[in-house]
């Protein structure tokens, strides 16, 4: 399979299209986009989250959009088991599936070995109700003594992952660290990176905010919260939609929705850049090469070449991978 990765408002999107669109007549089979970002899992998330319209998908196939509701917690486990069964139904019809978007752990639960600890309610509940009580420094706190790791890895006003590493380090007793994937494919797979030098990336961030409210953002938020969003945990503070909901209720001034979006997310790509750089697979191009779709579909040419003809060649180890007929 193929992966297109990076951060925000890179053109990850805009270039999966055109690769699925030129995959059959370049190398023999067609391709479907598969969706890696886990706002755009939700359902009339559609204008924060840059969703492809029907009339920008251009008749490719597109799957995992608008699957959850806005009330509903994401739920990684879920995604990665909804994912993979469309990677072999994919693979059942001798279609490339095309894995799109920035959400790193989302990409990493399809493309590598990555079992996800379960839950424990009354841990959870417990874990929950402190959060509440002291606010999410103090759990910090306590998770830089059990995992100093995880600690670096997760900011400290983050309450809801800090609240799951704890819960994973209480039901295990090992550091949540130690749960997380190393770089052991799932799949054989190209993984293509685009990168934009950080002020090019900061003034695309900017312009798709301000993009955001022109194109309706608030009318689209009121509508959601009518459907629950406050109650979403996951959804109510994605960017854009906790800003938005701030606005409507008077405490910020379109303005400062606006400037305090484009801040949040500046952060979030400097994150996503940073994990996805960790991951020695990923083969990068520059966001603006005038050749960027030809570039892809060569590295698209290569990989398939190196896997049917060169196996112990491959861009993954195919040695270690296992077809889904035999996987338990």
């Amino acid at each position: 399979m193929i992966a297109v990765v990076g951060p925000t408002a890179v053109g990850k999107s805009d270039l999966a299209i055109e690769m699925a669109l030129r995959m059959e007549e370049r190398v023999g089979r067609r391709a479907e986009i598969i969706n890696a970002d886990s706002m755009q899992l939700y359902r009339g998330m559609d204008i924060g989250t840059a969703k492809l319209t029907e009339k920008e998908r251009r008749d490719v196939p597109h799957h995992l959009l608008d699957v959850w509701e806005v009330g509903e917690p994401a739920d990684v486990a879920s995604y990665q088991a909804m994912a993979r069964e469309r990677v072999e139904e994919c693979a059942d019809r001798d279609v490339l599936p095309l894995l799109v978007g920035g959400s790193g752990l989302y990409v990493r639960a399809v493309l590598d070995h990555l079992d996800f600890p379960g839950t424990d309610p009354e841990v959870r509940a417990r874990l929950e109700a402190e959060l509440n009580d002291v606010g999410p420094g103090v759990l910090h706190a306590r998770l830089t003594e059990s995992d100093p790791a995880a600690a670096r890895a997760i900011l400290p006003g983050n309450g809801r992952r800090i609240v799951r590493a704890l819960e994973v380090i209480e039901l295990t007793g090992r550091p949540f660290t130690a749960t997380l994937p190393d770089h052991t494919s799932f799949y054989p797979c190209l993984q293509i990176g685009l990168f934009a030098a950080r002020p090019e990336l900061d003034a695309r961030i900017n312009l798709r905010v301000k993009r955001m409210w022109q194109e309706g953002l608030i009318d689209e938020v009121r509508a959601l919260d009518r459907w629950g969003l406050r109650t979403g945990r996951t959804a109510s503070r994605a960017l854009g939609y906790s800003q938005a909901l701030a606005q409507i209720d008077g405490e910020l001034s379109e303005e400062q929705a606006q400037e305090d979006t484009a801040r949040a997310t500046r952060r979030f790509a400097r994150r996503q850049e940073s994990w996805f750089r960790r991951d020695p697979r990923v083969q990068w191009l520059p966001y603006d090469a005038p050749d960027l779709v030809e570039r892809a579909l060569s590295k698209v040419d290569r990989a398939l070449s190196k896997t049917s003809e060169e196996p112990g060649e491959a861009l993954v180890d195919v040695a270690t991978w296992v077809p889904a007929a035999q996987r338990t």
